[in-house]
């Protein structure tokens, strides 16, 4: 399910088949973290699935609508069918953009992250605010998302933030939105009300299965543990529940302190190094994957990817020339026009 093209419908099917051959055997429930896995390519799968099938049916449904309208020269009929047709043009548009995901790990969860950059106070506010407007889009696109990581800004906002996103085609979708945000407002913490440019950078990594990269937890990585700092309950600022993890030979550093038990959060801290060790490995044998990750660049000005003029009202994506008005609107969420013209941006080829 981790590799090749996501619509392969005969193949898509076949692995179907055999999960829910697996899934009907007595002793299914014994390993939990294997049938956990099972149950997540399972729904991975209808989630490709059943799309087709729903088009493919009504398409014949619109079939049937047209012929009766002929047959009896029914006005009323007619209208009901060119507004079903109306409906599959949008509903094959989807389908079209779900098909351009077809990388390798495109159907994978991934870790999501927000890093403050250039501007101080302000550019914590704003990654604060970015923060707010992902969790809006994730809630609305039906994704399982929880909180890996957390620093907060001295007086404002955050510093930078982590989250684990769960759901069908994760990392295809949101890697669309790795680069830097810039942002230009009257500042809210400027007595004088003059304009500021803030910058904070998106980063998007896939979650790998374990057998796809290697690592020695013992020779190779150093573990730490601290006490867990913000809000949490007694529990988290009492005991040195977090983790911190640095890969030795590559000096990949990653935490996780949002879990209740060391376990928790040393089990999470191992699956986000893994990948990003991963996609160390990725970078270093892929070119173009590594030109892709380069276009994030420094968190500053001339490095952004799309730009949020609040007081102008317009909000343009640099890579796509896609441009819009409704500036409340995007920062509430609605941001899948823009990750809809960067998937047909990378279909065809541009930069």
């Amino acid at each position: 399910m981790r590799s090749g093209t996501l619509f392969d419908l005969p193949a898509k099917k076949s692995e179907l088949s055999k999960l829910e051959d697996r899934m009907a055997r007595p002793d299914f429930w014994t390993e939990q973290e294997s049938a956990r896995k099972v149950i997540e390519q399972l729904k991975v799968l209808k989630s490709t699935i059943d799309p087709i099938e729903k088009l493919a049916a009504k398409v014949g449904d619109i079939e049937v609508l047209l012929e009766l309208a002929v047959e009896e020269d029914d006005a009323a009929t007619l209208d009901e069918a060119s507004r079903e047709l109306d409906s599959l043009r949008a509903a094959t548009d989807r389908f079209e953009l779900q098909t351009l995901l077809s990388g390798p790990m495109d159907a994978n969860n991934c870790y999501f992250s927000i890093q403050a950059g250039a501007g101080g106070t302000e550019a914590c506010d704003w990654a604060y605010m970015l923060l707010r407007m992902y969790l809006l889009y994730l809630e609305r696109a039906g994704y399982d998302v929880s909180q890996v990581d957390r620093s907060d800004g001295d007086e404002a906002g955050l510093r930078s933030v982590t989250l684990y996103v769960k759901g069908p085609c994760a990392y295809g979708y949101l890697s669309c939105e790795r680069g830097v945000h810039r942002l230009v407002r009257i500042s809210p913490f400027d007595a004088n009300k003059r304009r500021h440019t803030s910058f904070a950078a998106v980063d998007v990594i896939p979650e790998v299965e374990e057998l796809q990269v290697t690592v020695d937890w013992d020779k190779d990585v150093r573990e730490d543990t601290f006490r867990a700092s913000g809000a949490g309950g007694q529990h988290v600022n009492k005991t040195s529940s977090a983790i911190r993890l640095t890969h030795l030979p590559t000096g990949i550093v990653v935490q996780c302190q949002s879990e209740r038990s060391q376990h928790q959060n040393r089990d999470q801290a191992r699956k986000m190094l893994s990948a990003r060790v991963y996609q160390h490995e990725e970078r270093k044998r892929d070119s173009e994957l590594a030109k892709l990750y380069g276009e994030k660049g420094e968190i500053a000005f001339g490095s952004q990817i799309r730009s949020y003029v609040l007081d102008d009202r317009w909000v343009k994506d640099l890579r796509t020339d896609l441009k819009t008005s409704d500036t409340m609107g995007v920062l509430d969420g609605d941001i899948q026009p823009f990750i809809d013209a960067q998937l047909r941006n990378r279909a065809n080829g541009k930069k």
